[in-house]
Formats: C-alpha cells, sequence, structure tokens
C-alpha cells in the first residue's frame, strides 16, 4: 500500500503565467477583458479577479497595470467614450469648423453641401451601420444599458448623447436656412434633432439584438427616400 502523501507532497496548481509584454498593450489587453466581463456578466460582476481570469493573468498582473478598479473602469470609460463618441461625431461634421477632424477627408459626409440633406444623411446612417459592426461591444454599453450601470457612467453617456444632438440640430439648422423656399410650417431644429436621434439609437439597438430585421442598404435607402420628400433638393 503506497504511502500517503503529505499536502507539501502534491504538485501545486500554477498560477496563469502572463507572458511579458509592453505595459500600453498590457492595459489595452485588460480594458479588453474588463469590457468583455461588462458586457457579458454585467456591471456587478467585473472585479479585478474576473478580469484577470478573462485576460488569462494573475492578480498581480492586473495590479501592475492599473492602481484599483476605479482606475481601470475609468481608463475604460475614457477610451471607449473617444473610440464612440468621436467616431459618432464625425458622421455629422460641424459645418464651416475648420477645426473639425473631418475637415478636408473626402469619405466623411460633406457638411458644406446642403442641397441634398437626404444624401448627406444617407452617408451618415452608412458610416454609422459600420459603427456597430466593427465595435458592437462599446455600442451595446451605450444603446443597451443595464440597469445596474454606474452613475459616473450613465452621465457621461448622456452628456456625449446631447453632444451628438445638438451638432444634429446645427446641420438641420443649416439645412433650414439654406432653403429658398421657406413656405409653409416652420420646422423646430431641435424637437427634429430629438426626433432623429432617438430614431438611430432605436435602430442602433435593433442592429445589435436582432441584426438580421432590417439590412443597412435598406434604411439607407428609406432614409434617403423620407428626408428627400422632407427636404428636395434645390440645385
Amino acid at each position: 500500500m503506497p504511502a500517503p502523501t503529505s499536502s507539501e507532497d502534491r504538485p501545486r496548481k500554477r498560477r496563469p503565467y502572463a507572458p511579458r509584454v509592453p505595459l500600453a498593450e498590457r492595459r489595452e489587453q485588460l480594458l479588453d477583458a474588463a469590457l468583455t466581463v461588462i458586457v457579458s456578466d454585467g456591471y456587478d460582476r467585473v472585479s479585478i479577479d474576473a478580469i484577470a481570469k478573462r485576460a488569462h493573468v494573475a492578480r498581480s498582473v492586473v495590479y501592475g497595470a492599473f492602481e484599483n478598479l476605479d482606475t481601470l473602469l475609468t481608463a475604460l470609460l475614457d477610451r471607449q467614450q473617444a473610440r464612440a463618441f468621436a467616431r459618432l461625431l464625425e458622421t455629422i461634421p460641424a459645418a464651416g469648423d475648420p477645426r473639425d477632424p473631418t475637415a478636408g477627408d473626402p469619405r466623411a459626409p460633406a457638411a458644406a453641401d446642403l442641397h441634398d440633406p437626404a444624401v448627406f444623411a444617407s452617408e451618415a446612417v452608412r458610416r454609422m451601420s459600420a459603427m456597430l459592426r466593427e465595435d458592437p461591444d462599446t455600442w451595446r454599453l451605450i444603446l443597451l444599458t443595464p440597469g445596474n450601470m454606474p452613475t459616473v457612467v450613465r452621465d457621461r453617456i448622456e452628456s456625449d448623447r446631447e453632444r451628438f444632438r445638438r451638432r444634429v440640430e446645427e446641420w438641420i439648422s443649416l439645412v433650414l436656412t439654406g432653403r429658398s423656399d421657406r413656405s409653409g410650417p416652420e420646422l423646430d431644429p431641435r424637437v427634429l434633432a430629438h426626433a432623429l436621434v432617438a430614431c438611430a439609437e432605436h435602430f442602433g439597438r435593433v442592429a445589435l439584438t436582432d441584426p438580421g430585421t432590417f439590412e443597412p442598404s435598406h434604411l439607407i435607402g428609406q432614409v434617403r427616400m423620407i428626408l428627400g420628400a422632407l427636404w428636395p433638393p434645390t440645385r
């Protein structure tokens, strides 16, 4: 009969080994892991342990990159905010603003060309659809807001939403100002901006939860048709 082995004789479970990588790369890896945890399990389940497990590293590796969980989550929020809303604002560039990051970009909607707002808006919708496909996890946090989202995160998302609404309102105001046929009831740019952004968010949520419901090309065509009826091109 073999002699019983003591706990000291038993092989110890090895900790996850994290190969040495540059700090900036490690931080990006951990932020990606944190985002995955939040999207799949919710804010209530995010922790240093959960992030380490998802990234296949030890807790010490996480603490070597971020001071604590709050620091990590703040960095994640900053990164996702920059990625998401910077690109979102680019879909409706500030007309006539030389500081606009899309100035001179032939791929961006031409803010100065307001003769055909239907074409302008449909191009913006095309770019928004591309954003959803390329970075769905970020947009799930923004458009499918979980009930347990921290207040600070919710407030920052709403602040960026208001920035985008103001950009849309400015664009509508420019469209209306440039129209020569201004007969009939006066349209309110602020009301229209709220309505258009709410519609965009609705279809964004549908694209994330049931992507086969509407083809992007079909939505783009409908936007062009509806806005073309509202604002026929004036050339």
